[in-house]
């Protein structure tokens, strides 16, 4: 039972949409951008009173199943292209460093070389080192699934190790410490 997918998407002004049918696309358009995303074209989108609903063609295990997902997928391009989406990352780490110039991130994180790393054009970056706190690179833009994975691939760069907590994590989580040798005595 699908509790996510019954729940109905607020219209919010300003934002249009589209969906064709025979092909199953939903494109929705916004002041940041224009998303689209291919659906299963069994289900139906019904508008009433300001909301958005998703409708499931049967009770069948793999229709349940899309069912939310089709609802997160489409709330995330309404929420997407009329507010934005923003993650932070933050650099941990003795003489880690971020630049960003025409969406080019430049790392330094503590290899022999550095890296060059191309930000796709959907999205903004921008990199703050404020004296006595880690470097920070901020990401921007309106489509969450791309955000999520270039934040996963800088991420990869440079995993967060657990007994100094040395690398790459989001602003704000919790990285779980070891204690290393001392534990033994």
């Amino acid at each position: 039972m699908s509790r996510i997918g019954k729940k109905p998407i607020k219209l919010v002004d300003g934002v249009s949409y589209n969906y064709d049918t025979k092909e199953g696309i939903i494109s929705v358009k916004g002041p940041k951008g224009e998303l689209k995303q291919k659906i299963d074209p069994a289900f139906k989108l019904v508008e009433n009173e300001g909301t958005l609903s998703i409708e499931r063609p049967t009770e069948q295990k793999r229709h349940k199943a899309l069912h939310g997902l089709y609802r997160s997928l489409i709330h995330n391009m309404f929420e997407g292209v009329s507010q934005g989406y923003k993650k932070q990352l933050e650099l941990v780490g003795v003489g880690y460093k971020a630049t960003a110039q025409n969406n080019v991130l430049e790392l330094s994180l503590g290899y022999s070389h550095n890296i060059w790393m191309a930000i796709p054009s959907e999205l903004s970056v921008s990199a703050e080192t404020e004296k006595g706190k880690n470097p920070v690179v901020t990401l921007e833009g309106y489509d969450k699934q791309l955000i999520g994975q270039v934040a996963a691939k800088i991420k990869s760069l440079r995993e967060v190790e657990p007994y100094k907590g040395k690398g790459i994590k989001f602003v704000g989580q919790y990285v779980r410490r070891k204690a290393g040798k001392q534990a033994a005595k």
